[in-house]
């Protein structure tokens, strides 16, 4: 079974960075595109029908803003990644094994130029992976629906921010409230401007 993956959040300045890995075990509809290229309800549409179908089995990673203040956006990234693989792998079991299918993730295919080391899995790197392959393009927004999801609860908890707008990212609104309030627990010390305001 060959998984593809990607990651949302990388950029942002408050938040975890989310990694999703999806498999589809029968031929599917073709419409699913880049998560970017779509408006957040056709995300939301095609959120519910990837995660709820019987023959697609996807998992989702979360690493911290902690985390990435720790070991670096990259290396957190590709953390995420790992951890979307196990999940999936779990998922995958529980979801073919009793149906006398394969259980087994064989291959992985990955958006961007890098590769999972921490990983036993054969795996292939596809710049622009989110735009040429259709699992990639399904992980894209399995990852993004997961993270504005985890965003708009964040929000709840710091208002002042206006995360249900931005996202974390780096608008010009995001920057009025920090340069207002300072950085909250949420926001990566290691990311500019942020790290100059703590």
């Amino acid at each position: 079974m060959v998984a593809g993956l990607d990651e949302a959040g990388r950029g942002p300045l408050a938040g975890p960075v989310v990694a999703a890995a999806v498999i589809f075990n029968s031929p599917f509809f073709s419409k699913v595109k880049d998560s970017k290229q779509l408006s957040p309800k056709q995300r939301e549409n095609f959120y519910e029908i990837l995660t709820n179908a019987p023959d697609i089995v996807w998992g989702v990673g979360v690493v911290s803003e902690k985390v990435i203040d720790k070991v670096n956006i990259f290396q957190a990234t590709k953390l995420a990644m790992v951890k979307a693989v196990k999940n999936l792998e779990k998922r995958a079991y529980q979801n073919f094994h009793d149906r006398g299918n394969s259980d087994k993730v064989g291959f992985l295919l990955i958006d961007g130029n890098f590769r999972l080391e921490k990983v036993k899995i054969p795996q292939k790197s596809v710049v622009k992976g989110d735009e040429k392959v259709f699992s990639i393009a399904a992980a894209s927004i399995v990852a993004k629906v997961t993270r504005d999801r985890l965003m708009r609860k964040y929000h709840k908890k710091y208002p002042e921010y206006g995360f249900l707008s931005h996202k974390g990212y780096g608008t010009k609104a995001h920057f009025a409230s920090l340069e207002k309030f300072g950085p909250c627990k949420i926001h990566r010390k290691t990311f500019y401007p942020v790290r100059g305001l703590t």
